[in-house]
């Protein structure tokens, strides 16, 4: 379900996601989206058309356009949040790599993906058997992987190693399908995470000969890297360009 929150950062909006195994009354909500009541409402009406009530909120990452809702959604339904970040918990359990969370034969299994931010997580819906890269699995990717374009690093909590870390755990999911926090779904979470390997490399590159040339600050760098890319998007590819910075001076 897409949220009202459009904005060059957002694409179209934050996509909640409601999940329930075939057949079953209750479901989870992924990422609840920002505080906006309508959008909440709509959420747990779709639940209800569907025959189903909400029994747990899980979120990919505390980012206000995810989590934002959360609080407001878990008081109306009356349901736990689970996250990595205890700061979006509201005292209940919490989530990390290796957890599995299941409902009436749904299983979501948590996938630690640091990188965007640090409390950055996947979840994983395995396929027939068990299968976790074919055409049968999905896995749901917050702001890890988007539906379109690529995603900031949100430095100093995101950070450039953690991510290509990320990314190449994603990129042995293979065939499985991409549910991503902003835009369209993908059809191959390794086709995407090859991809967005194959960009962080050239804007490191990028960012290599932008060093040589003289820039001395992530402004000079960003005005040299990211010239053809909107300036509204330039305060996020300094964060970008500070995580990249950090990481080359680790090299």
């Amino acid at each position: 379900m897409l949220a009202p929150n459009p904005s060059p950062m957002t694409l179209e909006g934050t996509n909640t996601y409601v999940l329930a195994a075939p057949g079953s009354d209750r479901a989870i909500v992924i990422d609840a989206g920002p505080p906006e009541q309508k959008h909440l409402d709509s959420v747990v009406a779709e639940a209800a058309r569907a025959g189903q009530r909400i029994e747990l909120i899980l979120l990919t990452h505390g980012h206000p356009d995810h989590s934002g809702g959360a609080p407001d959604l878990a008081r109306q339904v009356g349901v736990p949040v689970r996250a990595l970040d205890p700061a979006h918990r509201l005292g209940d359990e919490g989530l990390d790599e290796g957890d599995v969370v299941e409902l009436d034969g749904l299983e979501v299994r948590v996938i630690a993906t640091p990188g965007h931010s640090a409390d950055s997580l996947c979840f994983l819906l395995p396929g027939a058997d068990g299968d976790v890269s074919g055409p049968d699995a999905s896995v749901l990717t917050g702001d890890t992987i988007l539906g379109r374009g690529t995603t900031v690093v949100a430095h100093p909590d995101g950070r450039l190693a953690d991510y290509l870390e990320s990314l190449k755990r994603l990129q042995e999911l293979g065939e499985a399908r991409v549910l991503p926090g902003h835009g369209p779904e993908l059809e191959s979470a390794g086709a995407a995470a090859t991809y967005y390997l194959a960009h962080r490399e050239e804007r490191l590159e990028q960012v290599r000969a932008a060093l040589i040339a003289g820039d001395t600050t992530p402004q000079q760098v960003v005005e040299r890297v990211y010239a053809d890319v909107d300036r509204v998007l330039w305060p996020a590819a300094e964060m970008s360009v500070r995580a990249q910075l950090d990481y080359l001076s680790g090299q």
